[in-house]
């Protein structure tokens, strides 16, 4: 039996060894094994147990001498010592024994002088049908050259790890050890945790190795120029919906490397949530489940197998994975043009914040490392009204380093590109949420429309005094009255003080998390 090298893992007699299957054989062997069923449209469905997301508590980071300094510890980033990081690593591959092993050898990186080579190991075939459609699918002939790895990912959900044996949270760990280039996921079937592992290691090499600006963000382009717009944004504020545009090209739905000549998709897949799903608001997305993609969490009809999008009955956080082949105009290989525009998405459920503002240099380096979402009640046991939420850089979860070092690569290059940058509002208007309504999606792609077709430069702006933005006072095809967002609330001094607690609570974690910050880029944020 071909094991493809399994035993330099220390992963000993498994039963069967299956190395970079087609789709198809995959969702037959993930159907062999009880793993899931197929829907109506032939898409794989899965649930994921217990863990129906990312587990943070989780994850941590092999602190040694080579990469101590490197890395901004605290609590993302925990330090687990070498010795547990073995021990855990040695109980993944004991617990292979005598099993099934999936794997696939594949890239990150569409940009061939950035590309890094992958090897992940799971125990479930369905998990192996996933990443093969996140990552970039190796031809026949490199997969035949293909025999050393930047980067192996161990995956085994079924193996659940002792929290007192080893000093960690839970039965879940999640272990990056950046020197011996290899990460270990144990206890949990939540697929993103692969996706996310890679991203964090990408994160980590391409500052340090290739100076390339790493971003959780989407991106599409311009049909003729190629010139790109990337979307950050945290989840829920419309980063995938929004870079799937019919009129534009789709370079990838999540993770991107900016280098001095462009953008480049780290991916070969989108990873898009169902809740909600829409076919006439995201046609792309709605029309890219079917066979060949894995789908988790959605609750199917019994006798039909038809998708309840709406049901959150397992988890708001349902997810399909699918090549991004599966979109019709999508860029292959997922590369782009410089960004000339640069979006940040927030879904403010507060319902102050205007539905686009534009942004100075400092401006935009204040709400890069700040990273404004909102939460809305009833989402969380507890929450009662809305929640703000500051991830640092969009994606504080996957940034190993310090935040200074990504966030000056992106001042630096909107600086060198003279690249416009917009703050679009997702979440409410009219009110916060419960009262007001969300901002309709047909609203959100006009006003980036207007961003990119150049409609704001010389547009009419208002200063907004709370949040220190400049406001375009019109939008083709957006309604004027929606353009401020204290003109749609019918209590007028209710905006006034809702608008001035979330400048508040910007200013308190803008202090508490970069104390160190120049005094410019503290002064371009809201004032309380």
């Amino acid at each position: 039996m071909e094991t493809y090298g399994l035993e330099n893992l220390n992963i000993k007699n498994p039963s069967a060894v299956y190395r970079n299957m087609a789709p198809a054989k995959l969702v037959e062997a993930a159907l062999r094994r009880e793993e899931g069923v197929l829907s109506d449209t032939g898409a794989l469905v899965v649930t994921t147990g217990k863990y129906t997301g990312r587990s943070p508590d989780d994850k941590f980071i092999v602190d040694t001498e080579g990469i101590h300094d490197d890395i901004d510890w605290g609590k993302v980033n925990r330090p687990i010592s070498r010795e547990v990081f073995n021990k855990i690593r040695d109980k993944v591959a004991g617990y292979f024994e005598g099993k099934e092993v999936f794997i696939f050898d594949g890239f990150v990186g569409a940009d061939t002088e950035c590309t890094r080579k992958f090897r992940i190991v799971n125990e479930l075939a369905c998990q192996n049908l996933f990443i093969r459609n996140l990552l970039i699918r190796p031809t026949a002939e490199e997969l035949e050259k293909l025999d050393k790895f930047d980067f192996t990912v161990l995956c085994a959900p079924g193996c659940k790890c002792d929290p007192e044996e080893f000093g960690i949270h839970s039965e879940a760990a999640i272990l990056i050890d950046y020197e011996a280039r290899m990460v270990v996921i144990a206890g949990s079937a939540y697929a993103g945790e692969i996706k996310k592992s890679v991203f964090s290691v990408m994160n980590y090499l391409m500052p340090k190795e290739e100076n390339v600006l790493p971003m959780h963000c989407s991106a599409n382009m311009d049909p003729e120029t190629k010139d790109s717009v990337v979307f950050f944004g945290l989840s829920g504020t419309g980063k995938t919906t929004l870079s799937a545009d019919p009129d534009r090209i789709l370079i990838g739905d999540d993770e991107h490397g900016w280098t001095d000549h462009g953008i480049f998709n780290f991916e070969g897949g989108c990873y898009a949530k169902c809740i909600d799903l829409d076919p006439e608001g995201e046609p792309e997305i709605y029309n890219a489940i079917r066979f060949g993609s894995e789908v988790e969490n959605v609750i199917l009809d019994e006798e039909t197998r038809e998708p309840d999008y709406a049901d959150r009955s397992i988890t708001e956080n349902t997810r399909v994975g699918y090549p991004i082949y599966y979109i019709p105009n999508a860029a292959i290989p997922g590369v782009g043009g410089v960004p000339k525009v640069v979006i940040f998405l927030t879904a403010d459920s507060f319902g102050v914040l205007p539905p686009i503002s534009r942004l100075g240099a400092d401006a935009a380096m204040y709400h890069f490392v700040t990273g404004f979402t909102a939460k809305v009640a009833g989402t969380e046991r507890g929450i009662t009204e809305p929640v703000p939420t500051f991830s640092t850089l969009f994606g504080q979860p996957f940034m190993p380093l310090d935040a200074s070092v990504y966030a000056n690569m992106l001042g630096e290059r909107i600086q060198k590109y003279n690249t416009k940058v917009y703050l679009v509002n997702t979440g409410w208007s009219g009110g916060p949420y419960g009262v007001g309504s969300r901002m309709k999606l047909k609203y959100t792609r006009a006003m980036i429309t207007a961003a990119l077709n150049g409609e704001f430069d010389n547009a009419e702006y208002k200063h907004d005094e709370v949040f220190n933005v400049d406001v375009p006072q019109s939008c083709t095809n957006v309604p004027p009255e929606l353009m401020n967002p204290k003109d749609t609330w019918d209590d007028k001094d209710a905006y006034d003080a809702q608008a001035k607690k979330l400048a508040g609570m910007f200013q308190k974690n803008f202090a508490e998390k970069y104390p160190n910050m120049p005094e410019n880029i503290v002064k371009a944020g809201p004032k309380a």
